[in-house]
């Protein structure tokens, strides 16, 4: 499993982060995560919303424009206090340091064009996200910013693989112990 054997800086509780396309279910696991474990949810793009922590709207992908030093800056304390399930598309941007487990959600393409469509994704979009899928570039960019043992990909087509998820990711937390510097 990823990172057993601990990491954190001082932390008691670990902090997962958990990416992946657009509809590949990164905030039902996560919804589900937290209550498992009593972590905290953040939804990076639900928080963006909420403090304006952008830089305005980009009309071609329908979505706000992160500011990511904003967003690093206002998670900066509850990540160092640890117990944390972050929830976002991208990762490249957070400080290593944070996470002691990065998770790359990934959806059968079909059902990823199922799951956009009816989210009413279309056009550039749409073509993006899925291409976005079969190029695996958000477990390269995940490989690419952290430490390649503490990323795991995880299949996420159904109900059954998202429960799966949540016990294999819950029984992780339960086993994780933090470093003791000597």
């Amino acid at each position: 499993m990823a990172g057993d054997s601990g990491g954190g800086g001082g932390r008691t509780r670990p902090n997962i982060l958990v990416t992946g396309t657009p509809g590949t279910g990164k905030s039902t696991t996560c919804s589900l995560l937290a209550e498992a474990t009593r972590f905290r949810h953040i939804n990076v793009g639900d928080l963006v919303r909420e403090k304006g922590l952008h830089d305005g709207w980009d009309d071609e992908f329908d979505c706000h424009i992160i500011n990511e030093d904003l967003v690093c800056d206002e998670l900066e304390d509850m990540m160092e206090e640890g117990g944390n399930i972050v929830d976002y598309h991208g990762c490249d941007f957070f400080p290593e340091r944070w996470f002691d487990s990065v998770v790359v959600l990934q959806t059968d393409n079909s059902v990823l064009h199922d799951r956009l469509t009816s989210r009413g994704y279309m056009g550039p979009k749409l073509t993006n996200n899925i291409e976005c899928e079969i190029f695996q570039v958000l477990l390269e960019e995940a490989k690419a910013s952290y430490a390649e043992d503490i990323v795991m990909a995880l299949q996420s087509n159904s109900v059954e693989d998202i429960s799966r998820n949540v016990a294999t990711l819950t029984e992780w937390v339960n086993n994780w112990r933090p470093v003791r510097s000597s």
